[in-house]
């Protein structure tokens, strides 16, 4: 199982986005989305699950909860924007995956038995740090995580 994962796109939605997302049986987004067109653009190619971003607060935004658990196989999924708004020991609870955004920083470590990744920003590019999205690759009990540089710098 393959499972997309986006964050930080602020409004902007890149073809390279698009095209590494495709073929994901599940999407999850980290939150900071810019605009409900992106939403609609990411649930058409798979479904979708989204998380609001510290900067999504215009009115579509407000149906969209701060976090969501999910289950894919054997695998417990929790999506926050921001890390350091977690408030539990992610181990303790039964998760084996935490899904973040916020920094625009791509990283995937594990942490007492948990895979943090955070995909990185797929939006404009800030700083140097480079435009990037990620997956989780499922199988039963087994993740792991990959972070793609979306235009290769």
């Amino acid at each position: 199982m393959r499972i997309g994962l986006v964050s930080d796109t602020h409004g902007l939605l890149r073809p390279e986005t698009l095209a590494f997302l495709a073929g994901s049986d599940h999407i999850i987004h980290g939150g900071d989305i810019g605009n409900a067109e992106i939403l609609e653009q990411l649930a058409a190619l798979a479904p979708l699950t989204a998380v609001r971003g510290n900067n999504d607060t215009a009115p579509w935004a407000t149906a969209l909860p701060e976090t969501a658990r999910l289950r894919f196989d054997a695998v417990d999924v929790y999506v926050i924007h921001d890390l350091k708004q977690l408030t539990f020991d992610s181990a303790a609870e039964g998760l084996r995956v935490v899904v973040s955004g916020h920094s625009h920083q791509p990283a995937a470590s594990w942490r007492g038995g948990v895979l943090y990744v955070n995909p990185g920003s797929a939006g404009r590019r800030r700083f140097k740090l480079p435009v990037a999205a990620g997956e989780l690759l499922i199988d039963g009990d087994r993740v792991e995580a990959r972070i793609a540089d979306l235009q290769g710098g």
